[in-house]
């Protein structure tokens, strides 16, 4: 990929996915949501795995919006299994890789078993050296930019913090993605077009990059896909 200084620029540290299609994907099998659900997990795991094949830093997966709580009853119930599952599952092989284990939104929320769950799942590998995989959970960007204002607000009203220092450094490192790379790329599955209030702050100077793959389809095929179209994209940051 050709910089805005017109050498080879890095590939990316950062990719972010929203993660959809599940549900098209089940009935165009005729199969209950559940199912593309299922096999979402299964594209949760090997993408996760090809990322870090593949040099990725950071991977942050857009597992649960906020939004998410308005599915029918038994489908968020399946979903909240599903994720006990991959994270019983998955954590030994987490621990073993290096892998570092980090949780977005306001996942403090969901149910007591699974809180606790992800506060052991974070705590076992947070020491770990390797690259992150990021969970956004119970997540929603606006919400957490709304927090990360009051938070400076209620700096500011301590006295802690003058406003006149308050810049886009400060502001970030009052987000839930705070000493993360910035986010250099971010995928949405499906053929939908549309950021759905995922890292609305963060993907302000990334690149976007709306693939037709269902998400049960997208594998590392695809993520090299990707990561190839990026390399092609000239990156200017507002300059020329």
């Amino acid at each position: 990929m050709a910089s805005a200084s017109g050498g080879e620029a890095p590939p990316p540290r950062h990719v972010a996915i929203i993660m959809d299609g599940n549900g098209r994907w089940a009935k165009k099998r005729l199969l209950p949501r559940i199912a593309g659900h299922r096999q979402g997990v299964e594209a949760v795991r090997r993408v996760a795995r090809a990322a870090r094949t593949l040099g990725i830093e950071v991977l942050t997966l857009y597992a649960f919006s906020s939004e998410n709580w308005r599915r029918p009853e038994e489908e968020v119930g399946g979903l909240m299994g599903l994720l006990r599952q991959f994270l019983a599952g998955e954590l030994d092989d987490l621990v073993s890789e290096g892998v570092k284990l980090r949780v977005i939104g306001d996942w403090r929320r969901l149910s007591p078993d699974l809180v606790a769950m992800i506060e052991g799942a974070v705590a076992r590998t947070t020491g770990n050296p390797g690259p992150t995989l990021v969970i956004a959970l119970n997540y929603g960007a606006q919400a957490e930019i709304l927090a990360a204002a009051r938070r400076l607000a209620e700096q500011v009203r301590d006295g802690a913090v003058d406003p006149s220092m308050i810049d886009e450094a400060c502001f970030e490192g009052e987000l839930e993605t705070a000493g993360l790379p910035p986010l250099d790329l971010l995928i949405r599955t499906s053929g939908e077009q549309r950021l759905s209030n995922f890292l609305l702050w963060q993907a302000a100077y990334a690149e976007l990059l709306f693939v037709d793959t269902l998400w049960p389809d997208f594998d590392e095929r695809t993520l090299a896909e990707a990561l190839a179209q990026f390399s092609r994209r000239q990156r200017r940051f507002g300059g020329l």
